[in-house]
């Protein structure tokens, strides 16, 4: 498998984490809706109500995922943009890409602080490592 793929697969794994956890929320929001007799009209304006844990969690997961994350698409779409050759911008990739889902898991499930924060920590390092190579070939290299 060529580099290009294997850096378009770790992107194209956080787009269906994103959606996955989209469809997850929407479940879960029908769900507090019919069971747990949150009135519809809370979501006009997503305020007046309080959200059951389980839904608000997964909703604050969901919108982590457009935090965060578009650094690191940003930095990948430049190295296939710029044809960066570097089997390590592969291996940091798929480490982001592990260490989201790892945070994804602990936030939308036991929501375990410690694990969660570590999860969360090892993404952010692993983002400043890309961007960091991205810089040195972007400063030095060129």
């Amino acid at each position: 498998m060529s580099q290009t793929a294997l850096l378009l697969l770790p992107l194209a794994g956080m787009f269906w984490l994103t959606i996955g956890i989209a469809l997850w929320m929407l479940k879960l929001r029908y769900r507090a809706v019919r069971e747990d007799g949150l009135n519809p009209a809370y979501f006009k304006l997503n305020k007046g109500a309080k959200l059951p844990d389980y839904l608000a969690k997964v909703t604050q997961h969901f919108e982590n995922l457009f935090e965060v994350p578009p650094l690191f698409y940003i930095g990948v779409i430049l190295v296939l943009v710029l044809d960066i050759n570097d089997w390590g911008f592969v291996g940091l990739a798929w480490l982001y890409l592990l260490a989201r889902l790892v945070h994804a898991y602990y936030h939308t499930t036991s929501n375990f602080l410690p694990y969660r924060r570590n999860a969360f920590l090892v993404s952010v390092v692993v983002l400043i490592l890309i961007w960091a190579k991205l810089t040195f070939e972007f400063v030095i290299v060129t």
